[in-house]
């Protein structure tokens, strides 16, 4: 084999590896991106604290994915703002008494994104929505705080579909 197809070859593995590995040759963020803000979430919500919750796993998302490092609005060259829309809890699995015996939680909010330096949308999505299933054990009590770990668990899977959103589609 020739140096020229050995290299072309060797070319052809490594991005055969690269894709099995799930890197994405996907999307590419703006030269002038390097840093992205996000606010507090507003909550459409009855429920309470939810926006704190997943503005802080949005935030963690985009902190621990590299690409764009998480900073206050001012000094931002892009922003997230998200409206999360709704909240709700649904039993799903009953036992032969017809107890609950496993919930799902469900939440879906709208996403945009703006580039602050050039004052555009960068792009812009509405109803996004995750969920998660929780399991009932136990007394009411216990089945709240499994709300809350069911809430924690959906708001990483938001996050994590949300910088996945953004970074592919810039």
């Amino acid at each position: 084999m020739t140096p020229g197809r050995l290299r072309v070859l060797a070319l052809a593995v490594a991005l055969l590896g690269l894709g099995a590995c799930g890197y994405s040759f996907r999307g590419t963020l703006p030269s002038h991106i390097h840093t992205v803000a996000v606010p507090i979430f507003l909550n459409r919500t009855q429920e309470p604290g939810v926006d704190s919750i997943i503005t802080a796993a949005v935030a963690r998302a985009f902190a621990t994915n590299g690409r764009l490092r998480v900073v206050r609005p001012a000094d931002a060259d892009a922003i997230l703002d998200g409206e999360i829309m709704s909240y709700g809890v649904w039993p799903i699995a009953f036992d032969p008494a017809l107890n609950i015996q496993l919930y799902r939680l469900a939440v879906t909010l709208n996403l945009r994104m703006r580039d602050v330096r050039r004052n555009t949308v960068l792009f812009q999505q509405a109803n996004v929505t995750e969920q998660a299933d929780f399991r009932v054990v136990g007394p009411v009590s216990a089945t709240i705080a499994r709300e809350e770990t069911a809430l924690t668990q959906a708001s990483a899977e938001i996050a994590r579909s949300i910088v996945s959103l953004a970074i592919d589609r810039l």
